[in-house]
């Protein structure tokens, strides 16, 4: 029977490593130790010496003149002394004449020590054998180390090892789920597929805004079907060393297909998938990384159909529009799943999901909290849930309040209370009334939404005070009137600020850069202008997905046209302003009693506030 060998314990490593240190530090102190050295004089006292007859014999070396005095009562063993040589033609004949013994030496005479030669060349033999053989074994033990450059880093979550994750446990995404129920169908039965010949596809794309739940559908498909899953981001197969992203990618591969039936999930694709057309990636032709990592993707995708291994790819990015069209053709991602922000139902549903993992009170209304929260991801109501949590925890309470969500939703919305920013009464009553001006104004037209709240606490960076206005219902369309509307809600507060004071202050900015923003897409991207007519002279720079952050492209216009948009822009923004100072001067006593109490209270809101705002009147 063959006896296995034990393996060397961590201990044992350790050891030796400290070994093979000690000795390594040996031959260097002993190599370089510092020697003694030989006491140089002037040439002329070595030209005494000789005279004297005191000096017993010289040594002659390539710069140097060594030689050895006769032993006397002080040194017994006699004294060895160098000097510097000068050219002296009389030297020879005059050592000769005295009997010196005269020889040749060696600078640096040779040491005949066999121990010494034998160490120098094997312990750093053994040092690097040793060192390496440390790398290989750690290596080894965390199947990818220092060594390792060309192997994959994505993380694999096995059926029955890890926590397995369904389809029940992803909320508000139910388009893509039945979606992706035909993946989970083929990776379960292949064969019902194969045989009508039908071909499921090699790759599907997943996008939508951050925070939809992509990494976590893709977890689900893997745990409906029961298959390996291999998670890995894009950003992860490059690296400095040329050529690392393109082994990482068929090595990934390759553990994919000795696990098959699997699934590959590679998130933020487009790290490594940008366009090699010039302009959204990088430029073509190039020799960079990225392209080579890009190109083997492309190949490993090719590389396996329905007979071979059952490897299905799912990826997610949130800027589909820079992927590389050689990518997104048929054969390789050629399906597209969107993820999208969840509506009031998916989002009811998500909380329902998340609101199990904490204590809730009695007064909880999850239907109220998802109403409030329009264009929340399911990342957003995640963190919205902790948030109550924590609240009720530093409340000392033992069960989330309806109170709870209310002040979570506001930190998400508006920031944390800053009630350290002490205003002077003049800016506390400004900041009253121009408050107040929102939510008049803003209960009054059609297209506002409700007010829920007025605040004069400050609140994150900028927030001297806040209006809470909150919708009733997901809308997706608004009319024309309904954006006027808005415009002049906006405005409320710029409008109540010159009725009042007769003066106008800067806490408006933002209000007027949103109404001259809406205003200006009514103009231009809406066709909302009679003189222009229903015509788009910008478009939305960038994607939806990650926002407008870009602002809008206006297309080249004549200068005539030009001035038309911006005075159709003028137009709206003061005509909304002009019906906004209307609203408040017919109702200047009510904003005065409101603003009164405000000041008192600092915080109107509930059926008080709707009382409040219940005695508007509109203008005749």
């Amino acid at each position: 029977m063959a006896i296995k060998k034990k393996p060397r314990t961590p201990r044992a490593q350790k050891i030796t490593t400290i070994l093979l240190l000690l000795a390594s530090s040996a031959l260097l102190i002993y190599t370089f130790r510092p020697r003694p050295q030989i006491p140089r004089v002037p040439y002329s006292f070595f030209l005494l010496k000789v005279k004297a007859g005191e000096v017993e014999s010289v040594g002659v070396a390539e710069n140097l003149l060594r030689f050895k005095l006769k032993p006397d009562e002080q040194y017994p063993q006699g004294v060895v002394l160098s000097t510097l040589p000068v050219e002296d033609l009389e030297l020879p004949e005059r050592l000769e004449k005295e009997g010196i013994q005269v020889g040749f030496v060696a600078t640096r005479p040779p040491k005949n020590n066999g121990l010494l030669t034998i160490l120098s060349w094997v312990v750093p033999a053994l040092v690097m054998v040793g060192g390496l053989q440390y790398l290989r074994s750690r290596d080894a033990k965390a199947e990818k180390g220092s060594l390792a450059f060309g192997k994959s880093k994505a993380k694999v979550y096995i059926e029955g090892e890890s926590e397995k994750i369904t389809f029940s446990d992803v909320a508000g995404v139910e388009e893509a789920k039945i979606e992706l129920q035909e993946i989970v169908e083929f990776l379960k039965n292949p064969t019902r597929f194969q045989e009508i010949g039908a071909r499921i596809p090699k790759g599907v794309l997943l996008v939508g805004p951050p925070g939809t739940g992509k990494t976590l559908l893709a977890k689900a498909v893997a745990g409906e079907a029961g298959v390996s899953f291999f998670s890995i981001s894009a950003s992860e197969f490059v690296e400095l060393f040329v050529g690392t992203g393109a082994a990482r990618v068929r090595d990934l591969f390759d553990q994919a297909k000795k696990k098959a039936p699997c699934i590959i999930f590679i998130d933020e694709l487009d790290a490594i998938g940008k366009s090699r057309s010039g302009g959204g990636g990088f430029q073509s032709g190039s020799n960079s990384e990225q392209e080579q990592t890009l190109n083997q993707l492309l190949t490993e995708m090719d590389g396996f159909g329905v007979g071979d291994a059952t490897v299905i790819v799912l990826a997610a990015t949130n800027r589909p529009e820079a992927l590389d069209a050689a990518l997104l053709r048929p054969g390789r991602f050629d399906r597209q799943v969107l993820v999208d922000r969840p509506d009031l139902a998916g989002r009811l549903k998500i909380l329902e999901v998340y609101a199990k993992k904490v204590k809730l009170g009695a007064d909880i209304n999850l239907k109220d909290i998802a109403t409030q929260t329009p264009g929340f991801a399911g990342a957003d109501l995640a963190n919205l849930v902790n948030e109550a949590a924590l609240l009720a925890a530093r409340n000392q309470r033992t069960e989330v309040a309806q109170e709870d969500f209310k002040e979570a939703i506001e930190r998400v919305i508006a920031g944390l209370e800053k009630k350290s920013r002490v205003l002077n009464p003049q800016e506390k009553k400004v900041v009253a009334y121009h408050e107040v001006g929102h939510a008049l104004v803003g209960a009054l037209m059609p297209g506002g939404e409700k007010v829920a709240k007025i605040s004069i606490v400050p609140r994150g960076m900028d927030a001297l005070g806040y209006t809470l206005s909150l919708p009733t219902e997901d809308r997706f369309l608004l009319n024309e009137v309904e954006l006027r509307d808005r415009i002049v809600a906006l405005l409320g507060g710029r409008a109540a600020e010159e009725v009042v004071f007769e003066i106008v202050t800067t806490g408006a900015s933002d209000d007027l850069q949103r109404a001259t923003g809406l205003a200006d897409r009514m103009v231009t991207m809406y066709g909302m202008s009679k003189v222009l007519g229903p015509l788009a002279y910008s478009k939305a720079q960038g994607n939806s997905f990650l926002g407008n952050a870009g602002g809008n492209i206006r297309r080249v216009v004549s200068e005539k046209t030009a001035e038309a948009i911006d005075n159709e822009v003028k137009g709206l923004v003061e005509t909304g302003y002009e019906q906004a100072l209307a609203i408040l001067r017919h109702n200047r006593d009510l904003l005065d009693a409101i603003a009164r109490q405000l000041l008192e209270t600092e915080v109107i809101e509930g059926e008080e506030l709707q009382t409040l705002l219940n005695r508007v009147q509109p203008v005749p």
